[in-house]
């Protein structure tokens, strides 16, 4: 981190900048950020510096979107979540930079596919789900609805987990489970936030104890901060007047190069 270039610098700062601006407005744009900060910093170092950033903006989520979250949710998916994150942290004990680096690549990658299969199936998907609710409340026992319910959030929980310990990159993961799940626009933003502000913050001892989080981390965590602030206000303006798909387009495809980059690097 001595050897931080200017330009280097500026990067870190537009990217601390889409933190913000992603936990406010368009989830996604978060990739951007995890790809620059792992092209700029060392892999695994990113991501502790990462955090403190993520716990910033998560906390301006939380402010703007706290009266519509779903707690039953969020106490189903947490106990797989833990899960996920304790594979996540016996992971980081024994990768080096280079194995965090290709984890990381592979991670945007998929995260983009699944993104992009996700946009393509919506509405396919919304229409079988209002048949299956349908055929559900007609036909399906009470026991095998919640045992179906209790085995999603298991999935997608301990697969958020893994991926949010080893790359900050639970947002995707979470996203496709909550759209799944029916959520609406404000269910979605206020359950997102708050899940993300208590696992980051749970993620904290862990990454202190992996060493991925110091003081000299922390001062540089101090300067990007003030970064983090104009992106959530950005975010809050501007989240409802958004051309979202052109947005989603831009998040894939600077998501894929960083992924991309990342693996030839």
């Amino acid at each position: 981190m001595d050897t931080i270039t200017l330009w280097e610098l500026v990067a870190l700062a537009g990217a601390a900048t889409l933190v913000g601006f992603s936990k406010t407005a368009v989830s996604g744009a978060n990739t951007v950020s995890l790809a620059i900060f792992a092209a700029v910093l060392p892999a695994r170092e990113s991501t502790g510096i990462l955090l403190p950033l993520l716990i910033v903006g998560d906390v301006f989520a939380v402010r703007t979107y706290r009266r519509h979250a779903d707690w039953a949710t969020l106490v189903r998916l947490f106990p797989a979540v833990a899960a996920g994150v304790v594979a996540g942290t016996v992971f980081m004990l024994w990768a080096d930079d280079t194995a965090v680096r290709t984890s990381i690549g592979v991670i945007l990658l998929v995260m983009a596919s699944v993104t992009v299969w996700r946009r393509r199936t919506a509405g396919q998907q919304a229409k079988e789900q209002r048949e299956q609710s349908e055929q559900d409340e007609q036909s399906e026992p009470a026991g095998e609805g919640r045992h179906r319910a209790r085995l999603k959030a298991g999935s997608y929980g301990v697969l958020g987990g893994f991926t949010t310990m080893v790359a900050n990159a639970g947002g995707p993961v979470m996203s496709m489970y909550l759209l799944s799940a029916g959520f609406r626009k404000l269910g979605f933003l206020g359950t997102s936030a708050w899940f993300f502000l208590i696992v980051n913050v749970a993620k904290v001892p862990f990454s202190v104890g992996l060493g991925l989080i110091d003081g000299h981390s922390l001062l540089l965590d101090a300067g990007l901060a003030l970064c983090v602030i104009p992106g959530a206000f950005l975010g809050r303006a501007v989240v409802d007047r958004i051309n979202q798909r052109l947005f989603e387009r831009l998040v894939i495809a600077a998501t894929v190069l960083g992924g991309v980059q990342l693996l030839l690097r």
